[in-house]
């Protein structure tokens, strides 16, 4: 079986968007830069069919100066007819006459004589070649034309040769080349500009889905609408959605297996705890050695943590499966108030100071359940963590447009470097533990939970005095939520 391709561990594809535009617009660049030397070849090209043909005319003009005299071959050349060329052209004109036998008639002697194997132009009539040389350390073109000439007494072909510099010729082709390469940016640029723009309207239906994704909730694993995204997109959100299947499935297995444990096992240490008390009755009633019943003690302990921590992972599994409304009205003093009366032969007992600081009624929005665990947690820890002789106070009151509870008691405390830690499940602080070493480090985890799904804030201060332990739960104001 074929293993599947292994990636870098910091391997990154990057955005999407960024590279669909380097794909669309890098082809386009390079057919861009291709096209621009494709039109400086044609640019040459027109230059060079405009102006030799100017040239030719020059040269014709010429020849037609040429003729036979007195048994020699002659030119008539007036500086106004090269003055009129050099206007025409808007370069510098040389000229060379050749006679019959070779000889210089007239012009320039030393101009470049025409190369051999230059083969002669097809797209005039005459028998005209033009070729390039280098003549006084300039380029130029030399239009070499074949004239006959003849009178009565003699006949043959002159040579007429009308060269001029490139400096017209490469100023057309630097503009048909500017306007060539400015007409292509500016193409470019307004493809790249509807490229961007179609890039984003096509990439829409994948920021839909992400946002649909953002605004869910921690415990929404419903699917997702395939149709939110193109065809070619919709087996990734389909494999999303099995994916999420799955883990709502393991999810929901892994809740049921606490519930049912913690459900199971309440059972049989009820039992054990009602044994456990009926034996040390009879101890008292009828006697037992005093290593019976320490015995008995510790059962009874053991046994009161366990069935302690069986209610935390029922409350806990409570909390996951939790599917009713967030949005209740409920009291905070009087929920209060009913916890402090339920706890109270607890503080009863220990021999502590339960108290309720609560000038006024503050309403907050959440399920009076889940509420009850939050507040019922926090004032059993308090009463478990504070000495005999001290006090517990409760606190409620509205600051700002929120609804605050503040819990303090009396006890160790938590180090400010371990008060993170300690809403994790099953951590316990190490002051906690030589206090109460029986606890199951469920307590704040619950109530984290609790107030993390009702949107409210947990914080731990260090108590008025600077003992024990200040709880202190915000729920934002209505128009924050």
């Amino acid at each position: 079986m074929t293993a599947p391709a292994q990636h870098p561990p910091n391997a990154t594809l990057g955005s999407l968007r960024g590279q669909l535009l380097r794909w669309l617009l890098l082809p386009l660049v390079v057919l861009e830069v291709l096209n621009t030397v494709s039109a400086y070849h044609n640019a040459l090209d027109a230059a060079d069919i405009a102006y030799d043909r100017s040239l030719l005319a020059s040269t014709r003009a010429l020849a037609e100066r040429v003729s036979i005299s007195g048994g020699k071959v002659v030119a008539d050349v007036p500086y106004v007819a090269l003055d009129s060329f050099e206007t025409d052209t808007l370069g510098r004109i040389y000229y060379k006459v050749t006679g019959l036998k070779g000889e210089t008639v007239s012009g320039y002697d030393d101009l470049p004589p025409v190369p051999q194997h230059v083969p002669r132009s097809e797209s005039y009539p005459a028998l005209v070649r033009f070729y390039h040389a280098q003549y006084n350390g300039q380029p130029i073109r030399i239009a070499a034309l074949l004239q006959p000439v003849y009178d009565d007494s003699m006949r043959g072909i002159a040579l007429i040769q009308v060269g001029e510099t490139l400096d017209a010729r490469r100023g057309l082709t630097n503009k048909i080349l500017l306007d060539t390469v400015l007409w292509q940016a500016g193409l470019v640029a307004a493809a790249a500009l509807l490229i961007w723009f179609a890039v984003r309207l096509v990439l829409q239906p994948l920021m839909r889905l992400k946002r649909e994704v953002e605004s869910r909730s921690v415990s929404d694993l419903s699917d997702l609408d395939p149709a939110l995204v193109h065809r070619e997109v919709r087996p990734l959100v389909e494999a999303m959605n099995a994916s999420m299947s799955r883990i709502a499935g393991l999810i929901n297995s892994q809740r049921r297996f606490i519930a049912d444990a913690s459900h199971q096992l309440r059972t049989p240490l009820t039992v054990l705890r009602t044994q456990t008390e009926m034996a040390q009755r009879e101890v008292e009633r009828h006697g037992a050695p005093a290593a019976v019943t320490d015995v008995l003690a510790g059962i009874a302990a053991t046994t009161d943590s366990a069935v302690h921590l069986a209610n935390r992972l029922l409350t806990l599994a409570r909390i996951e499966h939790s599917k009713g409304s967030l949005a209740e009205p409920v009291a905070l003093r009087a929920l209060v108030q009913q916890v402090a009366l339920e706890l109270a032969p607890n503080a009863v007992r220990a021999r502590i100071d339960l108290a309720l600081e609560a000038p006024a009624e503050v309403m907050v929005t959440g399920q009076e359940l889940l509420l009850h665990e939050l507040v019922a947690n926090l004032v059993d820890n308090a009463l478990r963590y504070t000495p005999a002789g001290g006090a517990v106070v409760l606190r409620v009151r509205a600051d700002g447009g929120q609804a605050v509870l503040e819990v303090e008691d009396g006890g160790p405390g938590i180090p400010a470097a371990e008060r993170e830690r300690v809403f994790a499940p099953f951590y316990r602080a190490a002051a906690s533990m030589q206090v109460n070493p029986g606890g199951a480090g469920l307590g704040l985890a619950i109530v984290s939970d609790i107030a993390s799904l009702h949107g409210a804030t947990l914080a731990l201060l260090d108590g008025a005095s600077g003992r024990g332990l200040l709880v202190r739960v915000t729920w934002p104001a209505a128009d924050e939520r």
